[in-house]
């Protein structure tokens, strides 16, 4: 076989390299006004709409794990947890900046790969790189992503707002990601010592795919809109469903209640889980990285939401007081704690 081209960084220099991996994003949206190659991007949101920002950082042996993380992959999902902010502010998201820390280890190659999956994503999500930068690491592969969309003011939506008896919804199976992951740690320590490593993945395709190339739902935020359906909170599912209603709970200042048995977890978690000894509940509540969207609605739009078909009403919103409960079947509550973690009530 031949081998694989190896080019080290410093052969191209900084502004060589950011060349090579920005020559391929034209810039699509109207309010991209000037991208890649100047001093700043200049931005220009809609007449009467409101310019949004969100960023995360992405570490390598935090956050990732490149020994079964494809950098296409990993391109792809950093875009889409930007954008899943974004979408989770009821808004479009229209530009991103991307900042790598990059260790000498790291060839050419490899930015390449990772810039054709940012590249996959923007083109699916049409929005503009419109700038970054790049600086040397002393502790591997740091990814730092900024996203920029815009909406109306009118129509911003914030984790503050559920009211009393509003429905909870959730927009897709939980757990899938965080089982993902266990069974990648699971073959990387069982092949850690294998010659020629074949990990077996087979029937669990679908876990992979959620972990390593989560899909933001832009289309639910679309079929919203479409139906004149404005939520009256919602959060992204970063860090799993536990957690992140408790931040709606905080925000809005409210108790909420979800009932186990709607909680919609996919055949292949319970799978996994069942074969790892764990609780596939346990995943949805606390795996994180799902990225679907989890939003209240007044309780009168329950038939409007329930006929959409895209989503799941999970509970509903209780007062203050009471907190937050997951409910069995058999009645009994667990309270939920603002880590995630539950409790028995």
């Amino acid at each position: 076989m031949e081998p694989k081209k190896r080019t080290e960084i410093a052969t191209l220099g900084q502004f060589g390299l950011i060349d090579l991996l920005t020559k391929d994003f034209p810039l699509r949206q109207p309010s991209s006004l000037t991208g890649v190659g100047d001093d700043a991007a200049v931005i220009a949101p809609p007449d009467g709409e409101t310019l949004l920002c969100t960023t995360d950082s992405f570490y390598e042996g935090v956050d990732f794990d490149l020994t079964y993380f494809p950098l296409k992959h990993l391109g792809y999902k950093v875009v889409t947890a930007g954008v899943s902010d974004i979408l989770a502010m009821n808004a479009r998201p229209s530009q991103i900046t991307v900042s790598l820390g990059v260790s000498a280890k790291i060839p050419v190659e490899a930015l390449q790969d990772l810039y054709e999956g940012i590249a996959f994503a923007c083109r699916e999500q049409e929005i503009d790189l419109v700038g970054g930068d790049t600086r040397a690491s002393m502790t591997g592969l740091v990814i730092t992503v900024t996203v920029l969309g815009h909406a109306p003011k009118q129509e911003l939506v914030r984790r503050s707002g559920a009211q009393l008896h509003d429905l909870i919804c959730i927009t897709g199976n939980l757990g899938a990601a965080f089982m993902g992951l266990q069974l990648l740690e699971r073959e990387k320590r069982v092949l850690a010592d294998v010659a020629n490593p074949e990990p077996q993945f087979k029937g669990y395709e679908y876990l992979l795919e959620k972990y390593l190339k989560p899909r933001p739902r832009t289309d639910i935020i679309e079929t919203l809109r479409e139906e004149k359906i404005l939520p009256t909170s919602m959060i992204d599912l970063s860090d799993g469903l536990a957690s992140d209603l408790m931040q709606i709970c905080k925000s809005s200042k409210c108790g909420a209640r979800i009932y186990l048995e709607r909680i919609p977890i996919a055949q292949q978690t319970t799978s996994l889980a069942e074969e790892m000894h764990t609780d596939p509940v346990v995943a949805a509540l606390n795996g994180g990285e799902d990225y679907e969207l989890l939003f209240t609605v007044p309780l009168s739009m329950q038939e409007q939401v329930m006929r959409l078909g895209l989503v799941d009403v999970i509970g509903h919103i209780s007062a203050e007081s009471t907190g937050a409960y997951l409910v069995t079947p058999d009645g009994g509550e667990i309270r939920l704690k603002a880590q995630g973690f539950p409790d028995p009530a």
